[in-house]
């Protein structure tokens, strides 16, 4: 009994003295794994391989979910800002331009208002498409002091004359609807000669619109004068309705009728037919100018 005793000691001591070595042996420094520890190394890496890949693909997928989630939501945000700056720019530019139309109504009325006319300031409030270059309507009438054959401007010049007018809004017959039977006496500066004096105008009536180039037609002009392009051409007064020096344009050509006995003279309109907002109802203080009637308006 003691032997065996004896015997399972000396086979303990052994075996502690074996893991000790194997625990030493395996704690020095190496260069190399032995063999087991190979196999379990690559075993081991072998499996969290296996479970770290899926981990670490739906960690990645997951993040780039929320990123794409957070960059949607930013864009949104961005797009919301985007379209909230071009509304604010756009009104910008409407406001500018209201502003820049409106400061040069009101030097156009202080000049007319300096020259014995009495301008009256009106908004356009309705343009119809099917006759858009032929009449529109104003939110002035007899009751602010407006009456038929009325000169109409703009800040750029002449565009029209009152036609009809009730109590509260008058209709206006644009320089683009006019033909034969509306007809406004007009002249054309005669500029100065090679001295440097002043020439005399040339007088006409505009009495007619060409809606294939835009132009007024100016009639009336005898053959062997000479009308230089760019020159300006105004209201004559002579008419008896539309007051003196109203700027209606500048000559764009000039052609010689069929029979050569008179020349008509394209004129380029100084306003823009086409857009009107606001504009000037030039009624004329002479008494002359308000109540005799001449060729103008017939």
């Amino acid at each position: 009994m003691n032997f065996f005793k004896k015997k399972r000691m000396f086979l303990f001591l052994i075996a502690i003295i074996i893991l000790v070595g194997l625990i030493g042996f395996s704690t020095r420094d190496r260069s190399s794994q032995t063999l087991p520890e190979q196999i379990i190394s690559d075993t081991v890496g072998f499996v969290q391989n296996i479970f770290s890949k899926p981990a670490q693909f739906t960690s990645t997928v997951m993040t780039n979910i929320k990123d794409l989630k957070n960059t949607y939501e930013e864009n949104q945000v961005l797009k919301s800002k985007v379209d909230d700056y071009k509304g604010l720019m756009s009104r910008n530019q409407e406001l500018e331009h209201q502003n820049h139309e409106l400061q040069q109504t009101i030097d156009k009325f202080n000049q007319y208002t300096s020259m014995d006319y009495n301008p009256i300031p009106a908004d356009v409030i309705v343009r119809s498409p099917e006759g858009w270059f032929d009449q529109l309507t104003i939110d002035k009438g007899s009751d602010d002091g407006i009456d038929t054959n009325m000169a109409v401007m703009t800040a750029s010049g002449l565009v029209g004359k009152v036609e009809d007018v009730s109590r509260s809004t008058a209709s206006v017959q644009l320089l683009s609807g006019f033909n034969e039977t509306n007809r406004i006496s007009a002249k054309i500066d005669g500029g100065e000669n090679e001295d440097g004096d002043a020439q005399d105008p040339i007088f006409g009536l505009i009495e007619g619109y060409d809606e294939k180039d835009g132009m007024l037609l100016f009639t009336g002009v005898k053959p062997d004068l000479e009308v230089k392009k760019g020159s300006l051409v105004t209201s004559s007064g002579l008419g008896g309705v539309f007051p003196e020096a109203l700027s209606i344009g500048e000559v764009d050509s000039v052609e010689l009728d069929e029979y050569g006995l008179s020349q008509t003279v394209h004129v380029k309109p100084t306003a823009d037919l086409y857009d009107i907002d606001k504009v000037l109802v030039i009624d004329a203080a002479s008494e002359d100018a308000s109540s005799s009637n001449g060729d103008e308006g017939l």
